[in-house]
């Protein structure tokens, strides 16, 4: 089994890579610029971008699974579609998909809307799909510590506490 990482070198994605590289897995990892990219032994780097069909039909054709995470940007939906329709063309086995929670609740929020969108169009291959759903990771609050903390209160919806005193 061969699987293609798609967000190989992002916090979520190398983690990912590392991960199946250490059980021995056959790791493709996609990247724009993999000669700047760090990783694991044995993970072959593949040059590619989302939005360059001839290169994404490249790296899929070698591999069984695919790993799907794109970033947030305002053609998030149309890399994902024209991913997936070139996952199905070159017959790949197994799709996981990184989602959102609740895509189908907050659909007035961009990236909620595209990843629903996203998931709607999964329902529709006949082929194994995990779709991982997950909620907040507090990493991010590291890039956003400023705007977070700077005005005594922690705006993430996490229940009915909204206060920080820090």
């Amino acid at each position: 089994m061969t699987i293609l990482v798609i967000g190989s070198t992002g916090t979520i994605g190398s983690e990912v890579v590392a991960q199946l590289a250490g059980k021995g897995v056959e790791v493709h990892a996609l990247a724009r610029a993999p000669e700047k990219a760090k990783f694991p032994d044995g993970v072959t780097p593949v040059k590619g971008d989302l939005t360059d069909v001839d290169a994404m039909r490249a790296a899929l054709k070698k591999a069984s699974t695919l790993f799907l995470l794109n970033a947030v940007t305002p053609d998030e939906v149309t890399q994902a579609l024209i991913t997936l329709n070139l996952a199905r063309e070159a017959g790949i086995a197994r799709i996981v998909y990184f989602s959102v929670i609740h895509s189908d609740l907050f659909t007035e929020v961009p990236h909620f809307t595209g990843k629903y969108t996203v998931e709607r169009m999964i329902e529709q291959f006949d082929l194994p799909t995990t779709i991982l759903r997950p909620t907040y990771f507090f990493q991010n609050d590291v890039t956003l510590k400023d705007a977070l903390f700077g005005h005594g209160v922690y705006p993430i919806p996490v229940g009915g506490v909204g206060g920080f005193d820090g």
